[in-house]
């Protein structure tokens, strides 16, 4: 039996972003799990522009599927992996990730990117990652920045 039969892969934008994608993508061969991919576009640096979400979130899936064609082209290819969707969403990101893309899937394992932020960032920002590690009822895998 399967170990994993969803998982979510949070995607960042960062230099992490294709190791995630192909941890999670192998991760799902592995085990015939369904794939998601998600992003959360940030809301806070735009709450008081009148920025269009809508918009903002079909360019992240376009860029998305840009950025990532080769490790899409190759999930959405193999066999072993029952469904492969990617989607994008608005909001606070910690927040939005868990609430708007993972809850909705209920994955068995979330495989995230380490963002490396500096220890003054961290205390002001956090990291999304804690707080996947912290909030989640499942297992969440760290893809940590390759030196």
């Amino acid at each position: 039996m399967a170990q994993y039969q969803r998982i979510f892969a949070a995607l960042d934008g960062a230099s992490t972003q294709k190791a995630v994608a192909k941890r999670a993508a192998a991760l799902a061969a592995d085990n015939g799990a369904r794939l998601l991919f998600g992003h959360v576009v940030d809301s806070v640096p735009n709450e008081a522009n009148g920025a269009d979400y809508e918009a903002l979130c079909a360019e992240g899936v376009v860029r998305i599927e840009d950025e990532l064609a080769d490790e899409l082209r190759a999930v959405r290819e193999n066999p072993a992996i029952p469904s492969v969707d990617v989607q994008v969403r608005a909001g606070r990101v910690a927040e939005t990730l868990a609430e708007q893309l993972i809850e909705p899937f209920a994955p068995d394992l979330v495989v995230c990117g380490e963002r490396g932020l500096s220890n003054i960032k961290y205390v002001f920002v956090g990291s999304v990652s804690t707080y996947l590690i912290r909030n989640l009822r499942c297992d969440v895998l760290v893809v940590k920045q390759q030196a």
